[in-house]
C-alpha cells in the first residue's frame, strides 16, 4: 500500500512543494503511467506529477494500481487556490461536488456530480500541524490558516484509515469557521465539509410540521453521499454531525435535523468532540 502525493508543473503552489518532497534524500524514479504522467518513489511514497490542471486528471489512484499492481492507500492533492478576498491562506480540505445534479450541471472544478470522495484522515492532524508550524514560523497573521469546505475534483476513489469521533459539518461559509474552532481540538478526525453552496434547498410554499419532505434541491443527495464518503474513509469511527446553526433559516434547521435523524446520524455540540 503507497501514498500518492499528486503534483503539477502547471501551477507553482504545486509545483513548488513537491520540488522541495524531490531535494530529500531517497526519491529515485518510478514509472511513467500512461497520458505522461512521471512520477518517483521514496519508500511509500509515490509522488506522480502531471502538466495539466489538478483538477483535470481523475481516477489516478486506480491508474496507478492499474499501472503497477500497487494499492494506494490514500491521496494528497497539491494545488493552489485563490480566495475572493485575495488574504493567503494554507488551507486544506475533502473534494467532491455532491451538490451538482448528474447530467444537468456541469463541475466547474473537476469532479463528477454528486460525488463526494473519500476524505483523507490526515485533514485533521494536518491542519493542527499547519497551525502549529506557521506560528512558528511567523507567517500568522498574514497567512490564515484554515479549512475549506468540500469542493471540486478529482475524482478518486482511495480507501483510507481507522477513525474514532468524526465531524461531518453542515453549513457555514467556505472557510467554515464554526467548524473549525472544532477541528482545531486534538483528536478530532475531519470528514466533509457542506457549506451552504453544497446544500441548495428550495423553500416550500408551506411547511407541514418540522420535517423536511416538501424541501426541495440536492441537499438530501449531497449530506447523503458525504455521510457515506465519511463513514466508508472511517471504518469503525462514530460519525457527529455539526451544525452552523447561525447559517440556516428556522424552517432549514428543522429540515437538516429531521433528515439528519432519518439517516441516524447523531447531531452533536462542541463539547460531544472532546
Amino acid at each position: 500500500m503507497v501514498v500518492l502525493v499528486v503534483a503539477t508543473t502547471s501551477d507553482p503552489a504545486s509545483a513548488t512543494p513537491a520540488a522541495a518532497f524531490l531535494a530529500m534524500p531517497g526519491w529515485s524514479p518510478g514509472p511513467t503511467i500512461p497520458e505522461g504522467v512521471e512520477s518517483f518513489a521514496n519508500g511509500e511514497v509515490r509522488l506522480v506529477r502531471h502538466g495539466r490542471g489538478i483538477v483535470e486528471e481523475d481516477d489516478l489512484d486506480l491508474r496507478w494500481e492499474a499501472a503497477t499492481g500497487e494499492r494506494v492507500d490514500e491521496v494528497v492533492l497539491l494545488s493552489r487556490h485563490t480566495a475572493v478576498s485575495n488574504r493567503p491562506a494554507l488551507t486544506v480540505h475533502p473534494i467532491g461536488v455532491p451538490h451538482l445534479r448528474e447530467g444537468l450541471d456541469v463541475p466547474p472544478q473537476g469532479g463528477r456530480p454528486g460525488w463526494a470522495a473519500l476524505p483523507n484522515p490526515r485533514i485533521g492532524p494536518w491542519l493542527r500541524l499547519l497551525r502549529r508550524i506557521a506560528a512558528d514560523r511567523g507567517l500568522v497573521p498574514e497567512f490564515e490558516i484554515t479549512l475549506e469546505g468540500t469542493h471540486h475534483g478529482p475524482v478518486t476513489n482511495t480507501p483510507t484509515l481507522n477513525g474514532q469521533k468524526v465531524l461531518l459539518g453542515i453549513g457555514g461559509g467556505h472557510y467554515a469557521p464554526r467548524h473549525m474552532d472544532i477541528v482545531t481540538k486534538d483528536g478530532v478526525w475531519v470528514g466533509h465539509l457542506l457549506s451552504g453552496y453544497s446544500l441548495p434547498m428550495e423553500e416550500p410554499k408551506q411547511m407541514n410540521g418540522k420535517n423536511g419532505a416538501d424541501v426541495g434541491g440536492m441537499w438530501k443527495h449531497s449530506m447523503k453521499v458525504s455521510y457515506e464518503a465519511t463513514k466508508a474513509a472511517f471504518p469503525g469511527g462514530e460519525i457527529i454531525a455539526h451544525i452552523d446553526q447561525k447559517s440556516f433559516k428556522g424552517w432549514q434547521k428543522n429540515a437538516i435535523t429531521s433528515y439528519l435523524q432519518e439517516l441516524n446520524i447523531r447531531v452533536g455540540k462542541p463539547n460531544d468532540f472532546l
